[in-house]
């Protein structure tokens, strides 16, 4: 069951990445009421009730939980929440409302990685594994990981065609790691 629910949020909260064609077809104002409104309003917590599902399920372990593992995933789960956060906050309003005008953000975390939201959800899902570690926790994380994939890529996609400058920034800015650079991430 929980699967179903995880695949139809992860479907929703990707709407986001049709923001071109949904202001195309439906004009401005009205593409960016449906991409908020299938992304914030029924994806995000569609999925977020799919992972809870997935932790909820009953399953067999994959790992023996220890206080080293729920410490280092309480860690990647702050660390994840951090990186989002200040993704968020350089990003303002462009992440909920999205549009054709937007202009490119290179600051903040955008300096480092293209998709630092994305990062930051990567960080948190193998979080969830750590904290919860069953086979179903672990489906519902991978289920995740796939989802950040496509989504970013899709967002690519549509990104070049809304900001001309984006693809000089793919060439630039790694996706979802920050390069190494004189011993310092």
């Amino acid at each position: 069951m929980f699967i179903v629910v995880l695949v139809v949020g992860f479907a929703f909260n990707s709407m986001s990445a049709f923001t071109t064609w949904f202001c195309r077809h439906l004009g401005e104002r009205r593409g960016r009421g449906a991409t908020f409104i299938l992304r914030n309003v029924v994806g995000i917590p569609v999925w977020t009730v799919g992972l809870a599902l997935a932790a909820r399920t009953p399953s067999a372990q994959v790992f023996a939980a220890s206080r080293t593992t729920g410490l280092f995933g309480w860690f990647l789960l702050g660390a994840g929440c951090v990186v989002i956060v200040l993704a968020l906050n350089a990003l303002r309003g462009r992440a909920a409302l999205p549009s054709m005008h937007d202009s490119l953000i290179q600051h903040g975390p955008y300096a480092y990685v293209r998709h630092p939201i994305h990062a930051g959800v990567l960080l948190a899902l193998v979080a969830f594994v750590l904290l919860r570690p069953t086979q179903a926790s672990a489906i519902g994380a991978g289920i995740g990981v796939v989802w950040v994939v496509i989504q970013s890529r899709l967002e690519e996609i549509d990104l070049l065609q809304r900001l001309p400058s984006y693809r000089t920034y793919m060439r630039q800015v790694p996706r979802f790691l920050p390069r190494m650079r004189g011993g310092v991430v």
